[in-house]
């Protein structure tokens, strides 16, 4: 099996998905684009893709040019190739603009452990059907996806208070996922070493709010972990089989 990895800053990566990926011997392919490594052209030889986040927002293509191929590459992945995505934070609000979408800030913004809540449309889905109605994850978002309420190919899977599109999937094989969901116990703190993740924790909880914040992480790890076993395993089943 070939995954290929988007990323947009070396310390966000698949994470603790990452590690049973390893394990696994899956065969991954990291493109560290702000570092200005170019994605394949040829996308075929790929089974799946994920999409991490990044200190970027999805309308910075001056300051970040790559932004422009990459959001091609996606929408020739999903939409042109249908093949499995799993796009996390920024990966899902690229995919939902690529799909249609447009990028808002969010109001306010969401930093910390909290509730996601799922729809009643999570019971038949592949991915998510065997989650509970409401899981704690960690958010660090100022941004999120709008305005696909209209395209029929997009379904909504889980919210929060905020964010209408913490979970939506594209037709039955790309979903975006706004929250954390693959984080490990080093991740808070790596994080927290990023001047634009700083300023917007501190923005957002107050100063000295990162070992606050690490804290409440570890102590919802455990779950997160097994949330994050189920969601690969089944993202691996809708891989076809060669």
């Amino acid at each position: 099996m070939n995954i290929i990895i988007l990323q947009h800053i070396n310390i966000e990566d698949p994470g603790y998905i990452k590690d049973l990926m390893l394990v696994d011997n899956i065969n991954l392919t990291t493109i560290e684009l702000d570092e200005g490594e170019k994605i394949p052209s040829d996308l075929s030889k790929f089974d799946g893709m994920f999409c991490m986040g990044g200190p970027m927002d999805t309308y910075m293509e001056k300051e970040y040019p790559w932004l422009v191929d990459e959001k091609k590459k996606i929408k020739e992945f999903v939409v042109d190739l249908k093949k499995p995505y799993l796009g996390f934070c920024l990966g899902c609000q690229l995919l939902g603009e690529v799909v249609g979408g447009k990028v808002v800030k969010s109001k306010p913004p969401e930093i910390g452990i909290m509730d996601i809540n799922f729809s009643k449309e999570k019971e038949n889905d592949i991915l998510f059907s065997s989650f509970p109605e409401k899981i704690k994850s960690l958010q660090w978002h100022s941004y999120e996806v709008e305005g696909l309420d209209d395209n029929k190919d997009v379904t909504v899977l889980a919210s929060s208070p905020v964010t209408k599109y913490q979970i939506f999937k594209y037709q039955n094989h790309a979903y975006g996922i706004q929250f954390h969901i693959e984080i490990k116990d080093t991740t808070v703190n790596e994080w927290g070493c990023v001047p634009e993740y700083k300023k917007a924790l501190e923005d957002q909880l107050g100063e000295g709010a990162l070992d606050k914040f690490d804290q409440a992480a570890k102590d919802n790890m455990q779950s997160m972990n097994d949330y994050s076993r189920i969601l690969y395993s089944k993202f691996k089943a809708i891989i076809p089989l060669k």
